[in-house]
């Protein structure tokens, strides 16, 4: 019985410390402070935020939180996605949980969100809805620029909500579009 005893008085006086850490660093001090609310973020668990960047010959373009160019696609009609199934599977459009930030360079009066055909909420700008490009691998990439796929151009998108229209990329002009069969 004695032993049973100890083994919980351990047991209780380890739980006190870490406790106490969890109370800590959820800012439960009792001193005022309030825990900061997180940034919205992308289904992939980024930061939704959409600012500008330099990028090549096109200037500043809007990217996403990890410096990915952001995309409009041409056949969309206001604020409606009409990029679904195999399309989004190669374009796929900049998700968020919640309001989208602005980041530097944007304008967040500009920014918002449109609901899907599959439930997701999607980022907009300038009424535009935004998508990445499966064929960029590095944040500054636009090898979806000028591309003709799914029905439409696609363009990347200045900090006034416009398409950039810059040189078409080497792969829209071999027809292959980046390795994808449109």
């Amino acid at each position: 019985m004695i032993r049973i005893r100890s083994i919980r008085f351990i047991a209780s006086a380890a739980a006190v410390p870490i406790i106490a850490l969890g109370v800590a660093a959820c800012g439960g001090g009792g001193n005022g402070a309030t825990a900061a609310t997180p940034p919205p973020t992308t289904a992939s668990g980024h930061s939704a935020t959409v600012g500008t960047a330099s990028v090549g010959s096109l200037g500043a373009v809007l990217v996403d939180s990890k410096g990915d160019t952001v995309y409009l696609f041409q056949k969309d009609t206001g604020t409606k996605s009409t990029c679904v199934g195999p399309c989004a599977s190669a374009w796929p459009p900049l998700r968020a949980s919640g309001k989208p930030t602005a980041g530097s360079g944007a304008n967040a009066s500009m920014l918002g969100t449109t609901p899907r055909s599959d439930g997701i909420t999607q980022v907009t700008y300038n009424g535009h809805p935004l998508y990445t490009y499966s064929g960029d691998q590095s944040p500054g990439d636009t090898n979806g620029e000028g591309i003709n796929a799914f029905g439409g151009l696609w363009y990347a998108v200045s900090a006034a909500g416009n398409q950039v229209v810059g040189q078409a990329s080497s792969s829209s002009s071999s027809g292959g579009g980046g390795g994808f069969s449109y």
